[in-house]
């Protein structure tokens, strides 16, 4: 197992653990990986203090504490909670007005577009590729924002 330290595009910071290297390359490359604090899907290795060993004993030596006042994570503001709270009041009333497909998103949406079923408001899962996959048919898909707490 490896841990990376990760930032995303928003500069929020944080770790996470991959068996290897490449499992790490090809989650990012399928679009696997999400922010742990906004839910941005642009990550990417942040630096890190290497792991130092202490002599001959081999016990890890831990790497000098951040200093005071500094913070990997940046504080929020008070206009991005606000927006945070606007985007979940969308995604509860998108979720109380639509009915859940499921991993059945990308065919129900499909003969909804082709008119074989009836329209209705629908939600559900798509991987990255499933949804552009329907953009390019020219099906009309929107993801819904993802915050850390959901998945508790």
């Amino acid at each position: 197992m490896i841990r990376y330290d990760l930032v995303c595009g928003d500069g929020h910071g944080f770790d996470a653990w991959f068996r290897s290297a490449s499992d790490f390359d090809q989650q990012a490359e399928r679009g696997l990986l999400s922010c742990a604090v906004c839910g941005s899907a642009e990550v990417r290795k942040a630096l890190m203090a290497p792991a130092l060993t202490a002599g001959r004993s081999g016990a890890a030596m831990e790497a000098a504490p951040p200093e005071a006042g500094s913070s990997a994570v940046p504080l929020v503001s008070g206009r991005d909670e606000k927006l945070r709270g606007l985007l979940r009041e969308l995604k509860a009333h998108i979720q109380s007005t639509s009915e859940d497909v499921g991993d059945r998103f990308p065919e129900v949406a499909r003969q909804m577009h082709a008119e074989e079923i009836e329209h209705r408001p629908i939600r559900g899962r798509a991987t990255a590729q499933e949804a552009k996959a329907l953009l390019d048919e020219g099906v009309p898909v929107c993801p819904l924002p993802t915050f850390p707490d959901d998945e508790n």
